[in-house]
This record gives C-alpha cells, sequence and structure tokens, in this order.
C-alpha cells in the first residue's frame, strides 16, 4: 500500500480503538467493510492490499462523500505530506550558508593549517564514522538503532509539518477525539519514511554547505589577491609537509597539482610580522578537489540513496501487519474463522456473559469468530479434562466469588497448559459480575479477591484478566484479553507450580 492508504489504514484503526467506541461504526460495518475488501481485491492478493482496501471501503461508510466536512477529510488523507521543493530547499540554504560562513582571513591570507575546510572535513569524518558504526550496531542487533539528535529532531520536524493539526472536518463529524490516538499511531508507524526524509534533507544540506564554500573560496579569489601561508608554535616545516601530503594527496593525484616539497613548505611560512607566504590558486583547487571529493560526493550518493528509499517507502508503506490488530483482521482470510475454547470451572456462564464473552472474542479475531464453549469442570476433575480441539486460543473461565485455589483452579490450568498444542495461548479470564453484585460499594473486598487471583495467575507465568461480564466495558475487556494473550500461561511455570 503506499502512504495515502496507509493513513486512511492508521484512521481506521484509530476508529475501531476508541474508547468509547464510536457510536457510528458497528460489528456490522466491521463485517461489511471486511466483505467489500475481499470482495475488491480477490483471495489471491497480497495482506496489505487487502488491508488498504478494508480501511478504504470503511471511510467510504463512515465519511459519506456528499457531506462537506466528509470531503475535507478525504481531501487532508490525500494531501501530500511530503514535496521535492524540500530537498531544494535544503540545498540553498546549504549553498547560502556556505558562501557566507567562509571567511579565510581579513588579512586575505589562506592558512594552510586552519582553514574553514578542515573543520568541515572533521565534521563530515565523524558523521560517516556514526553512520558506520550504527549501520555496525544495526547489523549485529538485527534492528536499526535509536537516530542520532540532530536527525530526530529534523524527522520530528518533518512530521510536524506534514500533519501538526487535525482536520477541521473531523470535528464536524464529531470525529474529534480520534485524532490524539491517530496523530501518536502516525508518529510511530511513519517514523522509518519519516527518518529517510530527514536523511535525505541533511545529507543534501551538507552536500550543498561544503560547495558553498568551494564557491565562496573562487568568487572571492577572483577579487581578491589571496595569499598562502602557515604558522605554528609546535610543528617545523617537516611536519606540516608530512600532514598536507597526506590530507591532500587524493586531491593531488586527480588534479595533478604537485605539492611542494619540504623547502617549498618552509618557504610559505608566515613571520610574525605577516609576511611570506605565496599563492594561493593552487592550494584553493586542492581544498576544493578535497571537498568534493571527501564531502560532496558521499553526502550527495547518501542522499540520492535516502530519497531513493523514501520514495520506496512511499509507494509501499512499511505498516506492521505482523501487530494483533492486523492479525486478527488477516486471521480469517488466511484460514477461516479463528476458534476460541473456553473452560468455565464449576458453573456455565449466563447467557449474557457468553455474549459479552464472545463479542470480546469479535474484536480480538474478528466477527466470524467461533466460540467453543466447553462443559463446566467440576471440582475434583481438574486432572481429567478432554483433550483440547484444535484451537486458536483457550480460556479459563472462573468466578471472582469463588476462592481461588492452586489444588484446583490451579490444576485446571496446569492441565490445559500441559495439553494444549505448542503455540496455542491459554489465558485465565475472572467474571467480576456476580460479585460486584453482591458486595456492591465494599471495595476493600473486591481488592482482596483480585489479588488473591492476581497472585494465583503469578504463579503460572500469566495475568488474570478481570472482567465484568453481566455488565461488561468491552473496549477495556478486549484491551485486557489482548495484553493477557501477548504474555499467556507459560508452560513450563504451569508444570512447576504444583507438585
Amino acid at each position: 500500500m503506499d502512504e495515502v492508504a496507509a493513513r486512511e489504514v492508521v484512521l481506521v484503526r484509530a476508529i475501531e480503538r476508541a474508547e468509547p467506541e464510536l457510536d457510528g461504526w458497528t460489528a456490522a460495518d466491521r463485517a461489511w467493510a471486511t466483505r467489500v475488501a475481499a470482495e475488491t481485491v480477490g483471495a489471491q492478493a497480497s495482506d496489505a492490499a487487502f488491508v488498504a482496501a478494508r480501511a478504504h471501503a470503511a471511510l467510504q461508510r463512515l465519511l459519506p462523500r456528499d457531506r462537506p466536512a466528509s470531503a475535507a477529510v478525504w481531501r487532508w488523507l490525500q494531501r501530500p505530506l511530503w514535496r521535492p521543493a524540500a530537498v531544494a530547499a535544503a540545498v540553498a540554504v546549504g549553498l547560502l550558508a556556505g558562501v557566507v560562513v567562509d571567511r579565510v582571513g581579513g588579512s586575505q591570507h589562506v592558512n594552510l593549517l586552519a582553514p574553514p575546510v578542515w573543520g568541515l572535513l572533521a565534521w563530515n569524518l565523524a558523521v560517516f564514522v556514526a553512520l558506520a558504526w550504527r549501520a555496525l550496531v544495526g547489523l549485529v542487533r538485527r534492528r536499526a538503532p535509536a537516530p542520532g539528535p540532530i536527525a530526530a529532531l529534523v524527522r520530528r520536524a518533518v512530521q510536524r509539518s506534514a500533519d501538526a493539526t487535525a482536520p477541521r472536518g473531523l470535528a464536524e463529524l464529531g470525529l474529534a477525539r480520534l485524532w490524539p490516538a491517530y496523530a501518536a499511531d502516525w508518529v510511530q508507524a511513519s517514523a522509518p519514511l519519516a527518518a529517510a526524509r530527514a536523511a535525505a534533507l541533511l545529507h543534501a544540506g551538507a552536500a550543498a554547505l561544503a560547495v558553498g564554500l568551494i564557491a565562496g573560496l573562487y568568487l572571492r579569489g577572483l577579487v581578491l589577491d589571496y595569499r598562502a601561508g602557515w604558522q605554528s608554535t609546535f610543528l617545523e616545516p617537516a611536519a606540516v609537509h608530512a600532514v598536507l601530503a597526506t590530507l591532500l594527496a587524493p586531491a593531488s593525484a586527480l588534479s595533478g597539482i604537485a605539492l611542494p616539497d619540504v623547502a617549498g613548505i618552509a618557504a610559505l611560512r608566515v613571520g610574525p610580522d605577516g609576511a611570506g607566504g605565496g599563492p594561493a590558486a593552487p592550494w584553493i583547487h586542492l581544498y576544493a578537489w578535497t571537498l568534493a571529493l571527501a564531502v560532496v560526493v558521499p553526502r550527495a550518493l547518501l542522499a540520492a540513496v535516502a530519497l531513493a528509499r523514501a520514495a520506496r517507502g512511499s509507494r509501499r508503506f512499511p505498516l506492521p501487519l505482523g501487530e494483533p490488530y492486523f492479525q486478527r483482521m488477516l486471521r480469517p482470510r488466511r484460514d477461516g474463522p479463528a476458534r476460541v475454547v473456553v473452560w468455565p470451572h464449576a458453573r456455565a456462564p449466563s447467557a449474557a456473559a457468553t455474549l459479552a464473552l464472545r463479542e470480546t472474542c469479535a474484536r480480538l479475531w474478528g466477527d466470524a469468530v467461533q466460540l467453543d464453549l466447553r462443559a463446566p469442570v467440576a471440582h475434583g476433575d481438574e486432572d481429567h479434562v478432554a483433550a483440547p480441539p484444535a484451537a486458536d486460543a483457550a480460556i479459563v473461565l472462573c468466578e471472582m466469588g469463588a476462592t481461588p485455589e492452586a489444588e484446583q483452579h490451579g490444576r485446571l490450568l496446569r492441565a490445559l497448559a500441559a495439553a494444549l498444542p505448542a503455540g496455542v495461548p491459554l489465558v485465565l479470564v475472572v467474571d467480576e459480575g456476580p460479585f460486584r453484585a453482591r458486595f456492591a460499594g465494599l471495595d476493600e473486598r473486591l481488592a482482596q479477591r483480585r489479588a488473591a487471583w492476581a497472585a494465583l495467575a503469578r504463579a503460572f507465568g500469566t495475568a488474570a484478566v478481570f472482567v465484568d461480564l453481566e455488565q461488561p466495558d468491552v473496549a477495556t475487556a478486549e484491551q485486557l484479553l489482548q495484553a493477557a494473550l501477548e504474555r499467556p500461561v507459560q508452560r513450563d511455570a504451569a508444570l512447576a507450580a504444583l507438585p
């Protein structure tokens, strides 16, 4: 998907994860968008194409184009977030800065040991070393290291210039509360693309700065008679010759301008009265060649690579489709409806609780999820549960009113953790509904019981999910269950928790 489609996907994700839920977006709407996307792209399309088509269909339903506010949001979504003119501006600023900052001395002497050229070369050498180090660290750690302070600052500026404020249409449509979530998600999702664009600006600007410095040297040389020389309290001509011969060797070889010998260097020494030195033209040529070789060419190549990476990222936006939100969306398309098996302990849940649990699971695994509610596991039968069927996840459902017992609830968790196939997550869900109704207003009692269940869950390497299935907050229940799925009951912990 391209960058525009990715923005639509991120906006729809903010809508579907909104708390409280958006009134104008129901489970039926989600199912409709999924069905339309499947029919639009076909079964052979990539996951990215399906996700983009679903987001576009969802926005078509949410933002009817016959409303002015909706039209404003559509225009905002399709507005380019990056213009090539930004690189041209960076080049212009770099050129101007290079010409302005070039000062080879009010006395019209070029100090061979301390011209602006050496400072610029030292800075770029430090940058190249830092880039090489970051690349090496990235290879070793198999992930990109955090950007440096300057790159991070430019990246934030690029992102802020792209989407600084919410579009007016969102507020008119009653969607303004989605903006913080969208903005945070977009900043995270677009970070690699923004980093590539920031790198292009920095490298182009640095190359232009060196070109500006070269231009400044030649422009001043056209109208002023510069003399080249050197001064030093500690260095002798032989040492100065060695330094300049080493630093300017590539430029001398390519330009054909020979460096003077030690005697020639000695003749260029400037005395305390300012006398001495020689013509500066050969040295200006050598400095220009050195800047071109060491700064302009590598920085221009790095800018071209960054621009190519940014163009590729804009055409094929790197959305993390491995995230749970996308995986739940793609799971039915790949393998059919997800199946979640629920083992209640001691008592079967009420019809309302079952419906709430299914709605929560539908938000996680899609509206076609199959909730397989097993017969309640009686006290004493925890070690004799039937072999679990193939499933995408398993839930042990307990009532908070029951006292958590390792010999009962713990044994059920242990038996299922050992029997479930590898990769099938097992979570503990505690229904607070009946307990809350019985001890309404006794918050301390509720906290004590929660602590007891949490301690039992920790013994098995997981966390208990506390929900009121009689009066559910489905969005919160989804978040809690999702967090537990990312840290399910650990098989090793479960086997070691009981004798």
